[in-house]
């Protein structure tokens, strides 16, 4: 995700970092260069004179201007849910660790230090686990590294052989929540608080991998995809007789325009990469751990992630 103050004046104009020109940059200047050839021939194919008025343009370019909104829309609606979902996360890592600390009885206070033979420290950890393996599962990589020091040998062993490591974690924290209520360290109406807790996280994650394994249809981005260049591509066929030596320069900013808007709906539907303006989940999972390891009085907690180059991933 791009993290920087709004710039003024031309610095907007120059600004490449973050901005889909260099994906559609190709496609601009073979636009571009084929609105110059028409414009100097006139609009002329091997002597065969292409006339073309604005009127189709104008008749598909709105349809085709609203589609692509409609589009965008739908592709920013999943970038958003995606960020409240992990919102969610953020969430109910610090109402478990509250849970954890404050309703489970013990002798000592919950404290990093006891390690993870305190059954509360080890769901705690577990809950920086979960969203490090959520992270990873969503970008299809491994969390082994990251979650290695947080579990217990044994558990970590375990956890290697599972696809879905999310869902082991949260299986882990239910199974430990028993424990404790059969030791009776909580009694009933607390377990049930805290299986909630627990719950929603599971939803949560449930809910970012339906993101995920559900694009928008291919079908309809192919349709757009190709319209908007088919479009662009005849453009200037229909206003080098109007407009003259005008058409490169109009026919870029409109293809601009509809290519840009088609290659951030693609960048922005999946928001749980690893491109510019998809969600920084690196940053949001170190949030979490800083929240968390704080609460416990951990002497290691990291610092916070910062943006590099203006991007926080």
């Amino acid at each position: 995700m791009i993290v920087r103050d709004r710039p003024s004046g031309i610095k907007m104009f120059l600004l490449l970092r973050g901005s889909v020109l260099p994906r559609i940059l190709p496609a601009l200047i073979v636009n571009t260069l084929i609105a110059t050839i028409v414009t100097l021939s006139h609009g002329d194919l091997f002597k065969l004179k292409i006339t073309l008025t604005t009127i189709p343009f104008t008749l598909i370019g709105l349809p085709l201007a609203i589609f692509l909104g409609f589009r965008n829309n739908t592709a920013y609606a999943r970038f958003w849910e995606g960020r409240r979902l992990w919102g969610e996360i953020v969430c109910k890592g610090k109402i478990l660790s509250r849970q954890c600390q404050s309703l489970v009885q013990a002798d000592v206070v919950a404290d990093a230090k006891n390690g993870l033979t305190d059954i509360r420290i080890r769901m705690i950890y577990r809950a920086i686990a979960f969203s490090h393996a959520l992270r990873h599962y969503l970008r299809d990589t491994s969390p082994n590294d990251e979650v290695n020091e947080l579990l217990l040998p044994d558990e970590y062993q375990e956890l290697r052989g599972y696809s879905n490591k999310p869902d082991f974690l949260l299986l882990k924290m239910g199974m430990d929540l028993g424990q404790l209520l059969r030791d009776k360290k909580i009694d009933s109406n607390i377990a049930v608080a805290i299986d909630a807790t627990i719950s929603d996280m599971s939803s949560a994650a449930a809910a970012c991998e339906r993101i995920k394994a559900t694009p928008i249809p291919f079908s309809y981005t192919l349709l757009l995809h190709r319209t908007a260049y088919i479009y662009c591509f005849l453009l200037p066929f229909g206003l080098v007789d109007s407009i003259g030596f005008m058409t490169p320069f109009v026919v870029a900013i409109v293809a601009y325009t509809f290519f840009g808007l088609d290659a951030l709906g693609d960048e922005i539907e999946e928001p749980f990469g690893m491109e510019s303006n998809d969600l920084p989940l690196n940053g949001i999972c170190r949030a979490i751990e800083i929240n968390l390891r704080e609460s416990m009085h951990d002497q290691y907690t990291p610092a916070l992630l910062e943006p590099v180059n203006y991007c926080l991933s």
